[in-house]
């Protein structure tokens, strides 16, 4: 019994704080790359393609044991629009970080849950029971997360010093209020794209029940579309080059 209700309700918990304690790890060394001149395009396209590479004999290793449908319209609509949602919800992430801080992308990071809710509840994937508890306390929770955010991104506050190196992570002295507000906003997009991927990747899987084979099509659709905007972004070819730098392990810790 106690073995049952640590796999049920303990190891999702901590699942879900280990996530959250590797995506700020990823953000903090993403914005140190970016101090060092690393393009977001261009760190987002080698994540997509190496985490494709990676994922490879992990199909082979794991093949699903279900019965799966062909490749119909449904499917590959939902899939593209994985694609779409996951690799631009990443792109605007990343800018979002670059013109403002890591801080404040993992504070803003708690409208997933109230943006999922919503859009749960418009997709009518979430039944909404006004004098349920449990309602009451996701319509309270969905308020707070949003009015936190707002405040965090509105309200800057002021540098807290502290003694680093010569890679800081405090935003620049002198910069305008007004990138930390377009970061903040560009961070919310960010986190809105998030809770639509969760709900596609929902309908996804119960459409196509293989976990493997849908994340290595996203990441390798991913990949290529990020390519595509990379070479309209980013021109210069040498800014594609991986120099032995805090670069090499933000892009492999990414993955």
């Amino acid at each position: 019994m106690a073995r049952a209700y640590c796999h049920r309700e303990v190891l999702p918990f901590a699942a879900m704080i280990g996530a959250e304690c590797v995506n700020v790890g990823l953000n903090i060394l993403f914005k140190a790359a970016t101090l060092r001149g690393m393009s977001y395009n261009i760190f987002s396209t080698y994540s997509f393609a190496i985490s494709t590479i990676v994922l490879i004999p992990f199909l082979f290793i794991f093949p699903s044991t279900a019965v799966l449908p062909s490749f119909k319209l449904p499917l590959v609509s939902r899939i593209c629009l994985l694609v779409f949602a996951g690799s631009f919800g990443k792109i605007l992430g990343y800018k979002g970080i670059e013109y403002s801080s890591p801080t404040l992308s993992s504070a803003i990071s708690n409208l997933v849950p109230a943006f999922t809710f919503i859009l749960a509840i418009i997709f009518r994937m979430e039944k909404v029971a006004i004098r349920s508890s449990s309602t009451q306390a996701k319509i309270i929770g969905t308020i707070v997360s949003i009015s936190g955010a707002f405040v965090v991104v509105l309200y800057k506050g002021p540098t807290v010093s502290t003694p680093v190196s010569s890679v800081s992570l405090q935003w620049p002295l002198g910069s305008a209020l007004s990138q930390w507000l377009i970061g903040g906003l560009l961070l919310v997009a960010e986190f809105l794209l998030f809770s639509i991927w969760y709900i596609v990747l929902a309908q996804v899987m119960k459409i196509y029940p293989a976990e493997f084979t849908v994340v290595f099509l996203y990441n390798l659709f991913a990949s290529i579309l990020c390519v595509l905007v990379c070479l309209i972004a980013e021109p210069n070819f040498s800014s594609w080059i991986l120099r032995p730098s805090i670069a090499i392990a933000a892009v492999v810790y990414s993955v």
